[in-house]
């Protein structure tokens, strides 16, 4: 898309970074790069989606993971993707005016906006635990709820009812799956998760007029699909047999695996690793704190940080060093080395003369998703 083509450059978002930005959704979304050019339209069309945000138990954390993106900034975010029509913490409305606000942008909306929850939803002594506007949690997600297109939890908080759900439970809190049964839910877990995968899910939302696929537990499979473990920068160390064995050490230092002081990625499923955070490069393993699981409901606040997880299946096959292995890796034999090479050699001879008795014809763009499952 160019400026000549009519459509509407968001005006604080460079065109460069306007291109950066539609590059990268379209990405992580696992769709084809020849799609891009349908992001960026969605993203030009003067048609901004009206978004309402509620907060309820939670520590904000979310928003501020979303206030720290640059690639688009939250200005850009607010004032040319979306139409965020009520945030308590961001809006400059406060008080009858925000609820004025609220009620407009429900009734002008209804059947087309999209409601993003950040926290959990106290449900103990008919919700008294929370209150926003002198109204519970409970009776505002049953007021905003019915007039929404789809409703998008942020956090792990929304999604599954977070550290609030967490042993005795005292305010009876839970996730909006738990409430909300007759509109589209998707949960964007993570505490807090990375603001990409939340703008990626609303710009999927926007292109397709469909949610994007989704995992056993309401999740994006373009964020989701596959476990931390599986494209983490530490794995060689993994394979190796090369693992810290307490903070600080030679291991640690050198930047090996961290499974043995219980790192929780061969559980979790997220893109940590690939699409980091906020533009800064890194994510907790990078910098040597093992990941806690933060996107799965039965690991988060319900294991301590040390404890080991099951590694893939009971009895891994063997190309899995143990855990418990005090030496290095030897490396690849020579030998097999060798013999590999020549094997994957015939395979790509096979593959060019095959190609070229294929018809040159390039397939119809059909603007679906394509999704592959991972390997396990």
């Amino acid at each position: 898309m160019t400026a000549g083509d009519g459509g509407r450059f968001p005006t604080e978002l460079p065109r460069r970074e306007f291109i950066k930005l539609c590059l990268t959704a379209t990405a992580m979304m696992g769709l084809p790069l020849s799609m891009h050019g349908r992001v960026a339209s969605t993203v030009q069309s003067s048609a901004r989606p009206a978004v309402i945000w509620l907060h309820f138990q939670e520590c904000t954390g979310c928003s501020e993971s979303l206030l720290r993106s640059s690639h688009p900034s939250v200005s850009s975010l607010i004032l040319d993707l979306i139409s965020l029509d009520y945030h308590e913490t961001l809006m400059a409305g406060a008080g009858a005016q925000a609820e004025q606000t609220l009620r407009e942008s429900m009734a002008a909306n209804r059947g087309k906006y999209l409601l993003v929850i950040e926290g959990a939803i106290p449900k103990a002594q008919n919700g008294i635990f929370c209150k926003v506007g002198g109204k519970t949690a409970l009776e505002l997600i049953r007021e905003v709820a019915p007039g929404a297109a789809a409703v998008l939890c942020i956090g792990t908080c929304s999604s599954f009812g977070g550290i609030q759900s967490v042993g005795v439970n005292p305010t009876g809190a839970v996730g909006v799956k738990d409430l909300v049964t007759d509109k589209p839910i998707i949960n964007i877990p993570g505490c807090p998760p990375n603001p990409y995968n939340f703008l990626s899910t609303v710009l999927y939302y926007l292109t397709f007029k469909r949610l994007p696929e989704l995992d056993a537990m309401g999740r994006p499979k373009f964020a989701y699909g596959r476990k931390i473990h599986e494209h983490c920068e530490r794995r060689p160390h993994f394979d190796a047999g090369r693992f810290a064995q307490a903070y600080g050490d030679a291991g640690h230092a050198q930047g090996h695996c961290l499974y043995k002081l219980g790192c929780k990625g061969p559980a979790t499923y997220a893109n940590c690793s690939v699409q980091r955070f906020n533009d800064v490069g890194v994510w907790p393993v990078s910098i040597g704190h093992p990941c806690i699981g933060c996107t799965e409901p039965d690991i988060l606040f319900k294991l301590p940080i040390a404890e080991k997880v099951q590694i893939h299946d009971p009895t891994p096959f063997d190309s899995y060093a143990p855990a418990n292995l005090k030496e290095k890796g030897k490396g690849p034999d020579p030998v097999t080395t060798g013999v590999v090479g020549l094997a994957a050699g015939a395979l790509i001879g096979a593959g060019i003369m095959l190609a070229k008795k294929l018809p040159n014809s390039a397939p119809a763009q059909t603007g679906e998703t394509q999704h592959h499952e991972p390997a396990e």
